[in-house]
This record gives structure tokens, C-alpha cells and sequence, in this order.
């Protein structure tokens, strides 16, 4: 056991040289449906740079969704490795997966997830709430990434009052508060209008020439190759990962 974590502390070691934020070795995620054995996520291998901008695309289906919740540290896998900063994921604690939830990972979810009866700025300051920031910090910092997003001027509008892109961008400034390592997008654009959709995807492109780690989960092509990486996900496996010329 004590060379076991040896191991997978000088690994992780090696991979933050690298630079590597998310390292997956033969990762596996298994249902058992009665009778039945789903492999969800059978046996991936990823390694993604800190600054890439990744797509992660495939079919309904696909176990593409189960990737990304693998990812996202919101589920654990059956077996193989998962490192993400150069942690071994599978020996943290609860408290030590739900700090990495909270700082390290942005989410941004389809259907915005934002309190209806909070403003915008309230909505973008509560991962910073949970992490127990000075309330004074914790304006000064949702108020900046307000305006990361060219929201600021709508900081004290509630959803309600606000278009679907609007509500997006809340739900982005709320990912990036905390200064994630990843920025983890699950099809961003799919609540949206086609223009509002491309106006989103132009917001991660300058998010991603910031310097920000963008990860983005899709079924379309077209919102994939907005990324500079696509891995093609079918049948729990990764089918091409190919890079993107802009």
C-alpha cells in the first residue's frame, strides 16, 4: 500500500512537471443493469495540458456524459487511475473532492442552474459563500468576473430579467470565480438560439486566450470545432482525438 501511493505520488509529480492538469489511466466506469454489464467508459487514456481548449464529442450514448462526470470529480470510476493536478483522485478524502469541486473545477451546465430569486452578482459569488471568503473579497472578486463576461452592468438582475445568454454568461462569471484549473462545459449552448449559441462559444474562445483550461462537452460538430482539440467518444471508448487548425 505505502509503495502504492509512493508510486502514484512521484506520477503526479512527473505529470505537474509536465504541466498535465487531467491524466487518465485505462479509466472504467461499469453499470450492472440486472443481468446486464454496461461498460460506460471502458478503458481511457487522456492527458490534457494546462491552457487547452478540449472538446469532448460524441452520440447520445456515447459515455461521453460519464467522462465528463468522471472528470468532474462528481463520480468515481470502477477502476483505473484518474490525476488531476497531479493528484490521485482516488485517495482524497470527501472534504478533499469537494474543495477540488468548489476551486478547482468551473462547471457550466446546459440549463444555467442559477438561484431565480438571487441577482447575478449573489449568483456568481456562491461557490466563493461556500468556500468561506470575506464578504468583501467575495464582491470584489464576482463583481470582476461579472466583468470577464461583459456582464457587469446587469449585476444586480435576477434570471428572470435577464435573455438566455444572459444567464449563461451568469453561470460562466459563477465557473470562473475561484480561478479554476478547468473550466468544464456541458453543452453550454444547448438551451440557446444558434447567434446567442455562437456569442457563448466566442466568450470561450477569449476565456481560453486568457489562459484559461476549457473543457467542452458536446453532440455537435459544429460547437466542437469552435475547440482546438476533439475527442471522439463512442461507445465508452475514445474512437480519434485530432486537433483543430483556426
Amino acid at each position: 500500500m505505502a509503495q502504492a501511493l509512493e508510486l502514484a505520488e512521484e506520477r503526479g509529480a512527473q505529470l505537474k512537471q509536465q504541466n498535465i492538469v487531467i491524466r487518465t489511466y485505462d479509466l472504467w466506469k461499469t453499470y450492472e443493469m440486472g443481468d446486464q454489464i454496461i461498460n460506460a467508459v471502458s478503458g481511457v487514456d487522456i492527458e490534457i495540458h494546462r491552457g487547452e481548449y478540449v472538446a469532448i464529442m460524441g452520440p447520445s450514448g456515447s459515455g461521453k456524459s460519464t467522462l465528463m462526470n468522471l472528470i468532474g470529480c462528481l463520480d468515481t470510476p470502477t477502476r483505473g487511475e484518474y490525476y488531476i493536478n497531479g493528484r490521485l483522485v482516488s485517495e482524497m478524502t470527501d472534504d478533499e473532492l469537494a474543495r477540488i469541486r468548489n476551486k478547482e473545477i468551473g462547471f457550466v451546465f446546459q440549463t444555467f442552474n442559477l438561484l431565480p430569486r438571487a441577482t447575478s452578482l449573489h449568483n456568481v459569488e456562491l461557490p466563493l459563500i461556500y468556500s468561506g471568503t470575506p464578504a468583501a473579497e467575495r464582491i470584489a472578486r464576482a463583481k470582476r468576473a461579472l466583468q470577464q463576461v461583459d456582464l457587469e452592468k446587469r449585476m444586480n438582475h435576477k434570471p428572470n430579467e435577464l435573455s438566455g445568454g444572459q444567464r449563461q454568461r451568469v453561470a460562466i462569471a459563477r465557473a470562473l470565480v475561484n480561478d479554476p484549473s478547468i473550466l468544464l462545459a456541458d453543452e453550454p449552448t444547448g438551451n440557446l438560439d444558434t447567434a446567442t449559441g455562437n456569442e457563448i462559444m466566442a466568450l470561450f474562445e477569449r476565456l481560453y486566450r486568457q489562459g484559461n483550461t476549457i473543457i467542452l462537452v458536446t453532440h455537435e460538430a459544429d460547437i466542437a470545432r469552435h475547440a482546438h482539440r476533439i475527442i471522439h467518444v463512442r461507445d465508452g471508448k475514445i474512437e480519434m482525438d485530432e486537433r483543430v487548425e483556426h
